[in-house]
Formats: structure tokens, sequence, C-alpha cells
């Protein structure tokens, strides 16, 4: 498969790393690096597939460009759209023209998430009675410094985005009425600190996500009726944990085990590979996460520009 990177910033060259072989051209519009400033510069019978790393708003017409002409697209998080209608058409689209069109959510390659997943879906816990999960990297600054990243919802469809996407991994649908409970501009102009809630639903949730944090790290705490689930750091910040404790009744201290991981981030040669085995299997696309995260993350995130506009006035 040959594949177009377009957007040669971050994200743009851990792709471009990942893709190895396959990769054929770049396209950005200020990085020299790139060989094009357009992706309609390059002549369609060059490549198969493009990894859009590219903000938010020109996701919508660089994708009905490529979909529209058969072309697989591997777009990273989140899908953004000013309307619903606008996924559901390229989702639509995306079927009829018989291509792949897919949201990169690598977190969910993560080991220990995969981990928990299975614990889940296993049933060994029982009732899953609440979640909660922290987000934080120290990227206030440099988020402040970029063209774009620093408006809107600021740190929520960023980290949150993967947050409420993890939630639905873990547990399939969730509660219909998350709300955010807090929410600061500290140092960036958008939003930079974000806490969400669900009450609804099984389990109940609590998410945190800041850009505030100094030092990366993520960590999330499941408690159910039969134990506890507990994830401690990502593969890429290392050394990650999976702790499971057994509940023990009436009460008392309950045995653990724990696996370590201390290894490189697995999760973009993982998810590259899944997109690749998409492609290969003919795979539908299928746009209904996205839909649901773009129209909770819209709603969201007027809430926490709301809050955050609250919370600075003198």
């Amino acid at each position: 498969m040959r594949v177009v990177v377009a957007g040669l910033g971050v994200q743009g060259h851990k792709r471009r790393r990942v893709a190895g072989a396959d990769f054929v051209a770049a396209v950005d519009p200020v990085n020299p690096e790139a060989q094009h400033r357009s992706i309609a510069d390059i002549r369609l019978g060059d490549y198969d597939a493009v990894l859009a790393c590219i903000p938010d708003e020109p996701k919508i017409e660089l994708l009905e460009y490529l979909i529209g002409n058969g072309k697989h697209v591997l777009v990273e998080k989140p899908l953004w759209a000013a309307r619903d209608d606008d996924i559901a058409r390229l989702d639509a689209l995306a079927r009829k023209k018989g291509v792949v069109c897919y949201t990169a959510y690598n977190h969910r390659f993560e080991p220990h998430f995969v981990r928990m997943a299975e614990l889940v879906r296993s049933g060994a816990l029982g009732r899953i009675y609440h979640c909660r999960m922290f987000y934080g990297n120290g990227t206030a600054r440099l988020v402040r410094e970029s063209q774009w990243r620093d408006q809107g919802a600021g740190v929520l469809p960023d980290l949150g985005s993967h947050l409420l996407d993890t939630a639905r991994f873990w547990f399939g649908e969730i509660g219909a009425d998350t709300e955010v409970v807090m929410s600061r501009r500290f140092e960036n102009r958008a939003p930079d600190h974000v806490v969400l809630a669900a009450r609804q639903g099984s389990p109940q949730l609590e998410l945190e996500m800041t850009l505030l944090m100094w030092r990366n790290h993520f960590t999330c705490d499941v408690l159910a009726e039969r134990g506890t689930a507990h994830i401690r750091s990502l593969c890429k910040w290392g050394p990650s944990s999976f702790t499971t404790r057994t509940r023990v009744l009436p009460s008392g201290r309950p045995p653990e085990e724990t696996v370590t991981l201390v290894r490189d981030d697995p999760t973009w040669a993982l998810e590259y590979a899944h997109f690749k085995a998409l492609v290969a299997a003919g795979e539908p696309t299928d746009l209904s996460n996205d839909l649901w995260l773009n129209r909770t993350l819209r709603a969201l995130g007027d809430a926490a520009i709301t809050e955050a506009d609250r919370c600075a006035r003198p």
C-alpha cells in the first residue's frame, strides 16, 4: 500500500516512520521537509491511502476529496465536524466507494488498555461500579504557542476524546449525562484543565484531563463488585503497570497481581497494521463512534468554555 502523510508535524513524523517502505510522499503547506504543499499536487495514481495528521478545521474537506477519489484514510482523532451530517455523509460516501476511513485512537492498542478491556468483558470483576481516569501532560506552553491548538475547548477535544473513546472501548455504551464538573484556563487562552463526570449507566465515570501535569502521566482505577483494576502510566512514559486486586469478604487485605511493562510505545505500529488489515480485508467504514464523540464533544466543549469563562470573572 502506497501512503501519503498529510501534515508533517509531530504526529506526521511518527506516522511516516511507522509507514516505512509504504511511504511515498508528504504534504504540508509550511514544512519545507514535505515534497508537496497540497494533496491536489500529487497524482491520484501515485498513492492508495493518506495518513491525515492535520488540524480539525480542514478534515472534512480533505476527507471528502480523498474518499471521493477512492483513497483510504487514517485520520488523527478526533474526527471533528461542525455538523453531524458531515460525518454521516463521509460514512455513506466511504461505503459507496468501498474505502476505509479510520479514525486513529492509538491508545486502544496500549497493552494494558487491551488487558483492561479483556478483564471487563470476561466478567471476572462482576458488576463495574466506578471508573476514574486521569490524563495529564505538561504541554501548556507548547499548546499556547501553537497557531491552532490553543483555541475552542482546548484540552477537552485533545485528551478528552481519548478518555471518552477509552471508556467506550472498555464498557460499550456509557452514560448519556456526561457533564463538565470543572473547567479552567490557568495558563492558556482555551481551557487547560477539565473534569467530566457521568452518573448514569454502569459504570459511573470520572474523567480528568490537564495540560499542567509537567510530567506526563495516566492513571485509571476501576472499582467493581469482586475487586479492582488499576493502570499506572503508558508504555511511552514507562514503566507502565496493570494491577488487579481480588476482593476479600467480609473484608481484608486483597491479594493482588501486577504486570509491569518497560518497553517502547507499540501503539503506532500496531494501529498502522490494523489499518492495513482493514484495507486488505475490505472492511466497511463505520463512523458511528465518531458521530457519537463529535456530538458529545461539541456539547461538552460549549459547556467547558462557558464554565471557564465563569471561573475567569473577577
